[in-house]
């Protein structure tokens, strides 16, 4: 039982007798270090049920816990704070139960329903990028920590193989390609493809800028102009009161254009126009079409595995959007028998969520074809069916998609599906670069191999500058430059809040001090320089009448003792920075240890014992840690 959860029962048993009262909970909190304590119990609510002076009550209530309890050594009360000192007994035996626990900190698997994770999900028509590494890291990340809380986990991901956008790439490269190939290139395939995209947007943009000044344009522009919508958008935008005469010329054509493109796209473009053929070709199963379909997409899919092999991340199960767009009609259907849908006069399907505070949803468009809801829901009945187990689900998308999910959840719902209540958005902000945002379609996007690549890089430069590697071999050197590169890249993304939208430095974050991944990593291979020195017998199990707890130790054996709830509320919350800040806390304090108490120089062979031994179960629970993050941690540096 938790420190927490035996002093509760005390807690409410002196409740009970001093003031013959029943307390349905305790509130604790650390204390605060300019008291002497290890644990503080707020007094102040349980002024609801025990009358009179928070400071004397307190005192009468630390009073019976040293008398009756043997874990309670002493106390003090500040104001309603009561501030409760452990004996040492309880910390040594805790610290026996868990010392050769190599997987400290992680649960059981528990007979409950299994959780399904998607994540990364990326478009076929461009490589993996910045803003999907946070994607991925997060996914992965949250995945083994549900499963360290003691649940089973299956991850997966969709990818978006079909739509416009792939036919762009497509398009682009019968038009351009000369029959390249990854192989006659030198390139990865997703890299190769999503140049295609950049170069069909690049011919898009010529053609659109050229038509921009015909005379179809210009009288397109003056009917823009003049729609009541594009007048309050142009003074509420420009606080411009009159939009009469040539001042208003310049901001009417930067909005035209930016407005007008997808209608150009596809009422007139020319490139435009065969995109949209090569589609309708795809959608009606044309062979020379779906070749090259399947052709080109296995060239990203080859890249892709590369990527995440690199990164370091899996997957249980892939989904293909070309394989799923179509699910969810038939539930479309059945909603319409049950009221859950109504159909307009056109045709069209749609679910009323206005009671709910949303709108309007539609789910078939009046030609009777599929959106993305639709498909969303199909995929998410689909995976029940294939994973029985499932009784929840966790979708790791950009925040830029809330709406989405809330109406897809609360759709799920009304159709009745129980295990629906468990379905959550991983919902997170994006990544910036100190050099602004990235854009896609222009190709000026981090390519995530080419951050892993820069990560290990900086990695080294820094690692040279500090010259504690001349005894390595280049082999150890380049697979360490890799675990210190990774570590930082994860760490700095992982330690934000997901919800958080992240300023990335790649520089800031292989610096070897502070909250970054490398110090963690530094610290881990700092013990295990000391477990290599100590030759103890790591056998010996003291007990604590041999033990004499220094105060930096005893403060490292309650951040230990913490772990395993940390893990179950980063699983509850769906939050690997209450994980990663933890490790850093953890760190902290063991250099804190290590620069005030001597471990291999001790005094005592007793001393020494325990030192080393807490030294050991520190780096395992760092290296526990770290591993639920994705994180490796080096033997040396």
């Amino acid at each position: 039982m938790k420190l927490q959860d035996t002093l509760e029962l005390h807690v409410k048993a002196a409740i009970k007798e001093l003031f013959q009262a029943d307390l349905e909970s305790v509130e604790f909190q650390a204390t605060r270090k300019e008291f002497a304590g290890d644990i503080t119990v707020v007094v102040f609510p349980m002024l609801r049920v025990v009358k009179g002076n928070p400071v004397v009550i307190g005192e009468q209530i630390g009073q019976y816990l040293k008398d009756n309890v043997t874990l309670v050594k002493g106390f003090n009360v500040v104001k309603g704070f009561l501030n409760i000192e452990i004996d040492d007994t309880y910390y040594v035996d805790f610290f026996n139960t868990i010392k050769d626990q190599s997987n400290y900190g992680f649960a059981s698997l528990k007979d409950d329903k299994a959780v399904m994770v998607e994540y990364s999900s990326p478009n076929t028509n461009k490589p993996l990028h910045l803003g999907h590494v946070r994607n991925v890291l997060l996914g992965y990340s949250v995945s083994e920590i549900i499963k360290a809380s003691g649940k089973k986990v299956y991850k997966t991901q969709i990818i978006n193989d079909r739509g416009i956008h792939i036919c762009k790439s497509m398009l682009a490269w019968q038009r351009f390609g000369n029959g390249e190939t990854p192989e006659s290139t030198g390139l990865k395939g997703d890299k190769l493809v999503g140049n295609y995209y950049v170069e069909f947007e690049k011919v898009f943009q010529e053609e659109y800028s050229d038509w921009l000044h015909t005379n179809d344009a210009i009288l397109k522009r003056e009917e823009f102009s003049k729609k009541e919508a594009t007048q309050k958008m142009l003074i509420e935008k420009y606080n411009e009161k009159s939009l009469n005469g040539d001042d208003m010329s310049s901001e009417i054509f930067v909005e035209f254009r930016k407005e007008f493109k997808n209608e150009y796209f596809t009422s007139i473009s020319k490139i435009g126009s065969e995109a949209q053929e090569m589609l309708r070709k795809w959608e009606a199963g044309d062979a020379e079409v779906v070749a090259l379909w399947e052709k080109m997409n296995g060239w990203v899919y080859e890249g892709f595995e590369e990527t995440y092999k690199a990164i370091g991340v899996d997957f249980d199960k892939y989904y293909y959007e070309s394989q799923t767009y179509l699910l969810g009609k038939e539930f479309v259907a059945e909603g319409l028998k049950t009221g859950v849908f109504e159909e307009d006069p056109d045709g069209s399907v749609w679910c009323d969520l206005t009671d709910e505070g949303l709108d309007r949803k539609i789910v078939l468009r009046a030609d009777g074809t599929a959106v993305y809801m639709t498909q969303d829901i199909g995929t998410a009945i689909q995976r029940i069916k294939d994973y029985p187990d499932v009784g929840g689900m966790v979708y790791t998308v950009g925040n830029e998609q809330d709406y989405h999910f809330k109406v897809l959840f609360l759709i799920l719902k009304k159709l009745g599906f129980d295990w629906a209540k468990n379905l959550y958005h991983l919902s997170y902000g994006m990544v910036d670069l100190p050099s602004g945002k990235m854009k896609s379609r222009e190709g000026t996007v981090v390519d995530a191999d080419d951050l892993i690549q820069e990560m290990a890089d900086t990695a080294e430069e820094i690692s040279k500058e500090l010259g504690k590697l001349d005894d390595y071999s280049e082999e150890d050197k380049k697979a360490l430059y890799k675990t210190i590169g990774l570590g930082a890249l994860k760490y700095y993304i992982l330690k934000v809040d997901p919800k958080k939208r992240i300023l990335f430095d790649p520089k800031e974050s292989i610096d070897f001090q502070g909250n970054t991944g490398p110090f963690i990593q530094y610290t881990y291979a700092r013990i295990q320089s000391i477990l290599r020195k100590s030759n103890i017998d790591e056998n010996i199990t003291l007990n604590a009448a041999e033990v004499s707890l220094h105060d930096k130790e005893r403060e490292l054996l309650k951040q230990l003792e913490q772990f395993p709830e940390v893990i179950q509320n980063a699983a509850s919350q769906h939050s690997p920075a209450l994980v990663a800040n933890y490790t850093y806390d953890l760190v902290k304090d063991f250099n804190s240890f290590y620069q005030n108490v001597s471990i291999l120089g001790a005094d005592k062979e007793e001393e020494k014992v325990f030192r080393v031994q807490l030294s050991k179960a520190v780096g395992q629970t760092v290296k526990n840690a770290f591993s639920i993050l994705g994180i490796d941690v080096p033997e040396r540096m």
